[in-house]
């Protein structure tokens, strides 16, 4: 059984999308899909993840898309609009969990430029022990590599973690290296999943 949380944060602890600042800029809802279905994708955005600053990301993109260019830095200039709060079923069981003397850990696939900002989004996070950030290691889930640096960091084995996040590619990676996993796609089902381990 785990012992320990190791907690993905967006769409996790907070909820994350571009859409949301990208329909306020776009009042035509087909013209913000074509945006962030062929401008500001999520692979563009994935370096930042990874280390890449938003200034170098942002500037390569605006030399292939011009005629965008102040909607392309609002990316980051208004990145703080993309979230819409905190998800009460993630923050109530981090306190519970904080209450029972659980270890809680953070995973995150984020840029070293919006971790601090995020990280004030929710009291929650001031629970975690510590965390793993992908744009402070140069590495990004699901590389098998940032899995096994948080047990290293963190002084656990795999099978010491369930590990929470809602990508599914994210949960089967950690998945083959032993961890046991919840695949985070329903708020309410987070709970029984917690309880299910004794953990709750």
């Amino acid at each position: 059984m785990p012992k320990a949380v190791l907690w993905d944060f967006g769409n996790v602890i907070v909820r994350w999308n571009p859409r949301t600042l990208y329909s306020k800029i776009f009042s035509d809802p087909a013209e913000c899909d074509r945006f962030l279905a062929d401008v500001c994708t999520l692979a563009w955005h994935a370096p930042t993840d990874c280390g890449v600053t938003f200034a170098d990301n942002v500037a390569a993109l605006v030399e292939k898309h011009p005629h965008h260019e102040p909607h392309i830095r609002a990316w980051h200039e208004r990145w703080d609009e993309m979230f819409s709060g905190a998800i009460a079923e993630t923050e109530a069981a981090i306190h519970a969990l904080h209450a029972r003397g659980v270890p809680q850990y953070g995973l995150s696939n984020i840029s070293h430029e919006t971790l601090h900002s995020t990280l004030a989004m929710s009291p929650a996070f001031a629970r975690l022990d510590g965390y793993v950030a992908s744009g402070l290691e140069g590495v990004m889930k699901p590389d098998p590599a940032i899995y096994r640096l948080c047990c290293e960091r963190f002084g656990l084995g795999p099978g010491d973690f369930l590990f929470v996040d809602d990508s599914a590619r994210n949960v089967a990676a950690a998945a083959e290296l032993g961890f046991d996993t919840h695949h985070f796609t329903d708020p309410a089902a987070l709970r029984p999943a917690l309880a299910s381990r004794g953990l709750l």
